[in-house]
């Protein structure tokens, strides 16, 4: 770092703190220190809009950039903020032109835009924004990026927020999906970071994000115990626990966090004159919470709720019930029930076709009822094939499962159990999952209560110990588990372990002992 460099972080981060409103330090979005060369008026906003940027509160951290740049015109790293608002990494999105025009409200071209950064160190910043949004393909330029933002993190070694957003930046290589060796990499750069930060919500952010599956959780749980208290007004931090959580089963934990990002979901559409949301992302992990904990009614609640003409009439984002409603479908247990009805879910694409479709034939092979099993299944298979390529193989999986029970309906038992083992070989194969599973019925656990319908009661046991490794703690795979250890006559391990079971039988169906 220069001279010019040094006096102009130390005083950018001493006008930071001094202009720091009371209500953000008392709101909690968390706190990081980003020294840069805004005028004082700016700072506010500016760490304002970083701590939302970490938190992916996208349009708040818009609102607070623009207020910088409002209180300080020339201040190039505000629209290097703005410019980021636009890129969701790890939700593989992107919208190119309004991260052009952020841009060019500084100037019109980069080399206009450059000569308005003050110092080489947000020269670098911009110039590595520049590269995300220069010419060629998304994932090429994604790479790029990356590669900047490493050089900008090696050339600033005390700066935690370049070694942060470099962090991000590998979440955000595999476009979407889960890369086990980057994604470990991309966590320890940020587990450095917390261990000296702990109130950072980046860094807590980014640990959960690179470790939210059955195998790596555990490392991310200190990280998961404290973002949601360090940031209290940031939605998506609250709900962002719950990856960790549910990785590990941790039903309450996982029931908690959404509802706790719910309540400020809420708080903010009131302030804005609107009514509680009905829909939406962390409502879905919300009511797949509660039917684990066995809280079937409440359950219920949320997808009618998400289902009703009032929620479709307001603009919610409905097209989650069609998962919900499966997924209520399963763990409940109620193939004849309410739900069995398909909700009126218009223009919601293939993906949500086959969801409904796959929830309409799995109650209805549940009850027996071959023809409209067979039906869905048709659906489903024509749905699959107009998925993205990438989210195809689910829909596969889907198929395979529904098909297996429909052969098991006609009483080709062999068929069945060799259809759904090559479900299961294909979710084997895919990532491991960060959340509800997207099978919506995990097909280690479908195979096993196949096998345990036929007496096959030792590979029973070894398909519910497998789904388990995938989906652990799940009520309906212990439930299979216990049922199959009976069965076979194998002891479970220690006297812990049948506490533990006897513990997760009972929230899966307080009626039955075992």
């Amino acid at each position: 770092m220069t001279g010019r460099e040094s006096l102009l972080a130390r005083r950018a981060l001493l006008l930071a703190l001094l202009c720091l409103p009371a209500p953000l330090l008392a709101q909690q979005l968390g706190s990081l220190t980003f020294p840069n060369s805004g005028d004082a008026s700016a700072q506010a906003p500016f760490i304002r809009g970083v701590l939302y940027l970490h938190s992916f509160e996208y349009p708040s951290a818009l609102k607070a950039f623009r207020e910088a740049e409002q209180a300080d015109p020339g201040f190039a790293l505000a629209y290097w903020g703005e410019a980021m608002t636009w890129t969701h990494p790890v939700w593989d999105e992107q919208n190119l032109d309004s991260a052009r025009a952020s841009l060019a409200r500084l100037a019109p071209t980069a080399e206009a835009r450059r000569a308005r950064a003050a110092t080489p160190r947000e020269q670098s910043y911009l110039g590595a924004v520049e590269i995300l949004y220069g010419e060629g393909a998304k994932a090429a330029r994604d790479t790029a990026y990356s590669a900047a933002m490493k050089q900008v993190a090696a050339a600033y070694p005390d700066d935690d927020e370049a070694r942060l957003f470099y962090a991000l930046s590998l979440l955000g290589l595999s476009q979407g999906e889960r890369n086990i060796p980057t994604y470990m990499w991309a966590g320890a750069i940020a587990q450095d970071v917390f261990a000296k930060h702990p109130d950072h919500p980046g860094a807590a952010h980014y640990v959960i994000h690179a470790f939210d599956d059955p195998v790596h959780a555990p490392l991310g749980l200190t990280a998961a115990r404290a973002y949601g208290p360090m940031a209290p007004d940031a939605p998506h931090a609250l709900h962002m626990t719950s990856h960790i959580f549910l990785a590990l089963g941790m039903w309450d934990d996982v029931v908690q966090a959404n509802e706790n990002a719910m309540r400020v979901v809420n708080r903010q559409r009131a302030q804005r004159g609107l009514p509680p949301g009905a829909c939406g992302h962390y409502n879905e992990w919300l009511s797949y919470g509660y039917q684990q904990q066995g809280r079937m009614s409440d359950a219920a609640r949320l997808v009618e709720e998400c289902w009703s003409s009032e929620a479709r009439s307001r603009g919610d984002p409905v097209e989650g019930v069609a998962g919900m409603r499966a997924a209520y479908l399963i763990d409940s247990r109620a193939w004849g029930g309410r739900f069995v009805e398909e909700p009126p879910v218009n223009g919601g694409g293939p993906g949500v076709e086959a969801y409904l479709a796959f929830g309409t034939g799995y109650a209805a092979a549940k009850r027996g009822d071959r023809g409209t099993a067979s039906t869905a299944l048709a659906r489903l298979e024509t749905a699959t094939g107009q998925i993205d390529a990438g989210l195809r193989p689910y829909g596969r999986i889907l198929g395979l499962e529904l098909g297996g029970m429909v052969q098991a309906l006609s009483g080709d038992s062999a068929a069945a159990v060799a259809t759904v083992r090559q479900a299961a070989a294909l979710d084997d194969s895919l990532p491991m999952p960060f959340g509800p599973p997207m099978t919506i019925k995990p097909p280690h656990e479908l195979l096993g209560e196949l096998l345990l319908s036929m007496g096959r009661a030792d590979e029973a046991r070894m398909e519910f110990t497998a789904a388990l490794a995938r989906t652990p703690r799940r009520p309906l795979a212990v439930e299979g588990l216990m049922k199959s250890q009976a069965a076979s006559g194998h002891p479970l391990e220690s006297e812990a372990s049948r506490a533990e079971l006897k513990l997760l039988w009972r929230r899966a169906d307080p009626g039955v002992s075992p």
